[in-house]
């Protein structure tokens, strides 16, 4: 058997469908195993996981995956992990927590950069300091208001998950997963229950690490065109030194149940109450191992078919009953130890969820007696297909998508190699139903009908829930307080102020320097060009780009906006929406869709919406249908496209009704995670059309217009309809159309014709531009819901005040989120986190936070920003480092795709190769100077505009203190 730098060879396998060579290791001494994936991605990649089985609600598992990157034997700094993220051009560095496994990813494509941060990261998780102020810092801890007994939890996970239990859809998971796998660890919460999470003591803290962060409870993947030997010396210098150990890390299957079980719940829904309709529901399975490679196959078809798509008949059959706004549960779960199956229904009444489980098994019953559509099933099969061999993950790295997708199976027993392969699994199944045109609907009956093991989980709205929580949580803080004598609470002042000291402290420049850094030298001074050729075909402009996309067309097709009405923009992404699901007057939308996943690799519409960077006062705002096919199928695809344009029955009410609902429902569930997203859009929109066009079309203002929509549906759906078609009418002009092709030259030399022939196919009109003037939105508002934890914003338009832009604000805004920013909002603030934005087209600077326990600090945190810069000092390594980061984040990784769609936006907001340059040569040349001198025009954000999302007592509670005060709106 082969041995190498103290690994044995277990297994090597070609796995073509990725064009990579797999070896499996077993690490002699430890048993820690390696799978190394040798390719020619320079997008290098590696990971390091471990199974941690939750023992209990307090979250262990979370904030030790945020701990262990806070210091380490060789880098013991308070932050390793930023002093990388200021440092590195690396694509991704992040860490995750699952619900059985912590992972920590990171990837570049420099090489030595790569090693860096391998370094780094093999030395935190095996190595870290993880000290009891780490727990207090990164969990919890009492704060004390001064010399009273007023006591309070901080900590960043701690409100981080205040936030995820605002929403509905983790509460109900949890409740899920406790009655569902009530016997097994998954019923505990990995990520940690607020309520819970003042109960983990420092000495849990540590031994859990020592128990689960051990080599032989390792699983490494390395993917990418590195050293395959070097990548094991790498790993065998951090663990050389350790023995192997026996670690019983396995999670328990949980007992089949005799028969179903249903389960309910209340949740914070701020005034809403049972009656209103604001219930969730959803129908829940228990499934066999993840470790059945053919069978994970034959599960997501399935689940695809059943869900996945507007024509898929279970979700059909939920949505046609009218009986709430859009579904929820997902489908199939990969993610653990077992799979699962959800489904189930959003904003309906609590009446009717009984109705709504009857409706699932009903109509599961009839596919399994009658079949599923052979249109759906071909479908599904084609796009799931198209998805593995096209591995387009997009600014994701690809090899941290395999280990995503390896490790499941490896951490239960399962061969990662046979994780990634997907050819033989594929083939097998396409084989099965060949043979075997009921072999799906069978499975139906196996694994859902006639399968006991399944939860029904009801979760509606309960105006006690919200005050019951808040006053436990008094509560617990007062017990803790009347035990407290002066030299209690003086302990809990100076435990509290240690913790403040050590944050504030600079770390030991000699320490500092340890941590290894690329130079300047290691960086290209030149951007990346891509190539392009533009050219006009029948009035409309064609753009085409030559990349290697192994084989895929990808063609985006953008039609102007600014030729709408002014009326129509909060219109516009519902309209975009509706276009690939309202079906055509010639296919209803299920053939429309089943007819979509059978030709093409998926057909999706975005907007782009941009103020111009060679001219700030015009913009561009473009609807784009972005589709992608193989060359056999391209005339197919530039049908469905034209059909697309020219066919939507608009005349639909309640296909369109139902749209509009599903567009609702996900635009109030998404609030209590993106609410920053609606503050900073709130804040940008008084400065630029572009930024206020976003908000009218995604924004606050956009979930008001959707709601009065959906009754303009019920009761004025005439002119409705006429809305939608006068858009559609005036937004089909070829003349104001732009076509984008990314493929390989050989291909576009015969796609060329086919594109010129689908031009010539439209309509061409004389349709002028649109003037545009933003409506006045309040100063500084409070835009209110029901939440734990705030989510702040404040903006202030540089160019306005005189300021030009430079590259070296790349660098200071950098600097300025990783020093000040994460310094003051997450590490004292305690909030999840913080950044300032600029936008080099606009020059509007936005500071947000999100997951934040305050709304006054924060605020004066974002006001001090530009004194922090004034008053700055720094060495030309620290200026250099800086620079290094900014370089890694213009040079961020793209798939070929996105070179020629980007290299589009670029030409049309004027954003030249010149400008690139300079920009980059200004960003090279960032002095001190510069920081100080961006500090003196940010020091004006004190004149900017603010929005807050938080809950209503919260802002109350801002306004007695902050000047000016905010203007209350409710969003929920």
């Amino acid at each position: 058997m082969t041995e190498i730098h103290g690994f044995t060879l277990i297994e090597e396998r070609d796995v073509p469908e990725i064009n990579t060579k797999a070896r499996l290791f077993k690490h002699n001494r430890t048993g820690a195993e390696l799978l190394s994936l040798e390719n020619d991605d320079e997008n290098k990649s590696f990971t390091v996981g471990f199974q941690t089985p939750p023992p209990d609600d307090t979250g262990l598992p979370h904030i030790l995956e945020h701990s262990v990157l806070c210091g380490s034997r060789k880098y013991p700094v308070k932050d390793p992990f930023v002093q990388l993220l200021k440092t590195s051009v690396k694509t991704f560095l992040n860490a995750m927590t699952f619900s059985d496994m912590t992972i920590y990813p990171v990837a570049s494509t420099n090489l030595k950069d790569f090693y860096n941060l391998v370094d780094v990261y093999m030395d935190a998780v095996f190595y870290p300091l993880i000290t009891p102020e780490t727990l207090m810092q990164e969990g919890w801890h009492y704060e004390a208001d001064g010399d009273e007994k007023n006591l309070i939890f901080k900590g960043v996970v701690f409100n981080e998950m205040k936030a995820a239990y605002s929403m509905p859809e983790r509460v109900m998971g949890d409740l899920t997963s406790k009655t569902m796998l009530a016997d097994t660890p998954y019923a505990n919460s990995s990520g940690g229950d607020p309520a819970a999470i003042p109960n983990l003591t420092y000495e849990q803290f540590k031994e859990f690490h020592e128990t689960f962060y051990h080599p032989s409870n390792a699983r490494i993947i390395f993917y990418g065109d590195d050293n395959p030997t070097e990548r094991l010396r790498l790993v065998d210098e951090f663990i050389a030194e350790f023995d192997e150990k026996v670690i019983d890390s396995t999670l328990p299957l949980q007992p089949q149940f005799s028969e179903p079980k249903s389960v309910s719940a209340g949740y914070d829904a701020g005034e809403e109450d049972k009656d209103s309709k604001k219930t969730m529901m959803t129908v829940n399975w228990l499934l066999p191992e993840i470790i059945d490679r053919d069978l994970v196959m034959e599960l997501s078809i399935l689940s695809h078919a059943l869900v996945s798509t507007p024509a898929s008949p279970l979700r059909k059959a939920l949505i046609d009953s009218g009986l709430g706004e859009d579904i929820t549960g997902g489908g199939l779960s990969t993610f653990s130890r077992q799979l699962s199956f959800s489904i189930g229904l959003k904003n309906i009444m609590l009446d009717d969820s009984e109705q709504a489980e009857a409706l699932i098994l009903e109509t599961l019953g009839n596919l399994a007696e009658d079949g599923i559509d052979p249109a759906t099933i071909e479908a599904s099969i084609n796009t799931i297909e198209f998805n593995m061999r096209e591995r387009n993950t997009g600014g994701f790295p690809r090899g941290l998508m395999s280990s995503i997708y390896a490790l499941p199976t490896w951490m239960h027993g399962g061969n990662p190699i046979d994780a990634i392969s997907f050819e033989e699994g594929l083939a097998n199944v396409k084989e099965r139903y060949a043979e075997d045109e009921e072999y799906f609907q069978r499975m139906i009956g196996e694994y859902f009908l006639n399968n006991p093991h399944r939860v029904t989980t009801t979760l509606y709205p309960d105006t006690s829930v919200g005050p019951k929580r808040d006053a436990t949580e008094a509560e617990l803080l007062k017990v803790v307080e009347n035990t407290l004598d002066d030299d209690g609470l003086a302990e809990i002042i100076e435990t509290a102020n240690t913790l403040r000291d050590l944050q504030n402290t600079p770390d030991d420049p000699e320490e500092l320097a340890k941590i290894p850094s690329l130079t300047l030298d290691d960086l290209d001074r030149n951007i990346k060009i891509t190539p392009q050729d533009i050219m006009q075909k029948h009035g409309a402009t064609v753009y085409f780009h030559e990349q290697p996309t192994a084989g895929i067309i990808y063609t985006d097709v953008a039609l102007n906006l600014r030729q709408l009405p002014q009326e129509f923009i909060p219109y516009i992404s519902l309209f975009g929406s509706a276009l690939t699901k309202l079906g055509t007057t010639e296919q209803d939308f299920v053939a429309f869709t089943q007819r979509m996943g059978s030709k093409t690799g998926g057909i999706g519409v975005t907007t782009e919406i941009s103020t111009r960077r060679d001219d700030r006062s015009d913009y561009i705002a473009y609807l784009v249908i972005r589709a992608k096919t193989t060359p056999d199928k391209a005339d197919d695809m530039l049908a469905i496209i034209s059909d697309i344009l020219q066919k939507v029955n608009w005349d639909n009410r309640e296909r369109f009704k139902q749209i509009v609902l599903e567009r609702k429902a996900r635009l109030e569930r998404g609030m209590a995670m993106s609410g920053h997203v609606i503050a900073g859009s709130r804040a940008k929109a008084h400065y630029a059309i572009a930024d206020w066009v976003e908000e009218e079309i995604g924004g606050a203002n956009h979930l008001f217009f959707i709601r009065e929509l959906a009754e303009r549906v019920e009761n004025d759906w005439e002119s409705v309809v006429s809305d939608l078609q006068k858009i559609a009418d005036i937004l089909l002009n070829r003349n104001m159309m732009l076509v984008n092709v990314t493929t390989e030259a050989d291909t576009w030399a015969s796609y060329e014709a086919q594109i010129d022939s689908f031009i010539a196919d439209q309509p061409a009109t004389d349709t002028a531009i649109a003037d545009w003037q933003p409506a006045a939105l309040p100063d500084h508002e409070g835009l209110t819901m029901p939440l734990q934890v705030n989510f702040n914003a404040k903006a202030i338009n540089l160019y306005d005040l005189g300021y030009e832009l430079h590259g070296s604000s790349k660098v200071i805004t950098r600097l300025l989120n990783l020093d000040y920013m994460w310094h003051k909002i997450r590490v004292q603030g305690g909030a999840y986190g913080g950044r300032l934005g600029l936008s080099s087209s606009t020059g509007t600077a936005t500071f947000l936070s999100w997951r934040d326990p305050n709304i006054e600090g924060t605020m004066d945190n974002f006001n001090n920003a530009g004194e922090f810069l004034q008053n700055i000092e720094m060495t030309q390594e620290d200026i250099e480092k800086s620079i290094i980061a900014a370089i890694g984040d213009l040079d961020s990784y793209q798939l070929p795709d996105a070179k020629g769609y980007g290299a589009m936006l670029r030409h049309l907001l004027g954003y030249t190769d010149d400008i690139r340059q300079q920009y980059r040569d200004e960003v090279f040349a960032t002095t001190l100077e510069d920081f100080k001198a961006f500090g003196k025009w940010l020091a004006h954000v004190d004149e900017g505009h603010a929005a807050v999302v938080g809950s209503p007592d919260a802002i109350k509670s801002a306004n007695e203190s902050i000047t000016p005060k905010f203007e209350l709106t409710k969003l929920l």
